[in-house]
């Protein structure tokens, strides 16, 4: 089963927090000094937010898949779709450790496919150049087409 990712930037955490509990009636699944998640089944979405340095909105779309072999189907499917795809291997993002891959639609929105494997203890680390400078997530620039494997992001 699938799950539908959004994650949001936003200004004022706390305020956030307190916001979302209440429209989900849940409190968040992760809570950090920096981002929150709420793991939802009704909706079934990941829904998290952050303040890792973009200015308040939408940061980026997703789906969370359950196991590898999804996101190699999804992967596969996405290079059909003529944009550029970005493969991630065992990095760490979000407090969490897995593989992902990346494409950007043709308005330019960010959307991650993603096999979580684990936690981590921090949100990640810089990546080069690849990522987006103002992303508050792991989200590779619209025009790259690979990244190094292996590589942490923030």
């Amino acid at each position: 089963m699938k799950r539908f990712h959004v994650h949001v930037a936003v200004a004022d955490l706390e305020q956030s927090i307190e916001f979302y509990s209440t429209f989900f009636n849940s409190k968040p699944s992760v809570k950090k000094d920096d981002y929150a998640k709420w793991m939802l089944d009704d909706p079934r979405i990941n829904f998290a937010i952050s303040t890792r340095g973009r200015e308040p909105g939408l940061d980026h779309l997703g789906i969370q898949v359950e196991d590898a072999d999804d996101l190699k189907e999804i992967s596969l499917r996405l290079q059909t779709a003529h944009q550029p795809v970005v493969e991630q291997k065992q990095t760490t993002c979000c407090y969490a450790q897995g593989d992902k891959a990346w494409v950007h639609d043709p308005q330019g929105i960010a959307w991650e496919t993603f096999h979580t494997t684990g936690t981590a203890t921090t949100y990640g680390e810089d990546q080069p150049i690849e990522r987006v400078a103002k992303s508050a997530c792991c989200a590779p620039e619209a025009e790259t087409v690979s990244v190094n494997i292996g590589k942490k992001c923030s």
